[in-house]
């Protein structure tokens, strides 16, 4: 029987395959899904012999991504996959080649939060290696969320999120490394804008 797209891939975030398709993480061969949820970010990785760690807070998440992981990867330890936040991130210093990132900041408390879950994200990344994050951001639509305090604001569909704008993402960057690929914002009918953010550390 033929592989489908959806076979090899599995519901991927279409900014990573992109990645992927450039042969961005062809050498990144430990990876963590940080707020991995079922695993939908994984299945290429699972499928290509690639060490596959993934967290969420959530336990039916990780019971999901375990079961994912055991089909697709049978090798790959399901140790690899707890429960845990993404500001307490339970490995050493430079472990990780890749670091999937994607919509789980913009669900940050405040600004201090969202510091927390990055810096702990930087800090299992190995020097040179790359962070991919998805996340909500303020870009293109300044003039139509309103700010509900502490970084929060309420959207025009309706969701309340954590935002950033563009330069404390440039501010970030700065501070970590540099980007590997340029911001991309997808501006959802000015009902909600995705930042792409690709930030090789230093």
């Amino acid at each position: 029987m033929q592989n489908t797209l959806t076979d090899t891939f599995g519901n991927i975030d279409i900014y990573l395959f992109d990645q992927l398709l450039k042969g961005r993480y062809d050498n990144a061969r430990k990876v963590l899904d940080v707020g991995c949820g079922g695993g939908r970010n994984l299945f290429y990785f699972l499928r290509n012999g690639f060490e596959v760690f993934g967290v969420d807070p959530n336990p039916q998440a990780v019971q999901a991504v375990k079961e994912l992981s055991a089909a697709l990867a049978p090798a790959n330890p399901l140790e690899n996959f707890t429960v845990c936040p993404a500001e307490k991130l339970p490995y050493n210093d430079g472990t990780f080649d890749l670091v999937i990132c994607s919509a789980v900041l913009h669900f940050a408390k405040d600004e201090q939060h969202f510091d927390s879950m990055l810096q702990s994200i930087f800090r299992v990344l190995k020097t040179g290696g790359y962070f991919f994050a998805r996340l909500a951001s303020d870009i293109g639509l300044e003039t139509l969320v309103q700010p509900v305090g502490n970084g929060r604001y309420l959207l025009p569909d309706g969701s309340e999120r954590f935002l950033v704008n563009e330069q404390t993402l440039l501010n970030y960057t700065a501070e970590m490394g540099e980007l590997y690929e340029p911001l991309k914002t997808t501006n959802v009918q000015n009902t909600r804008c995705m930042t792409t953010w690709c930030v090789r550390k230093k």
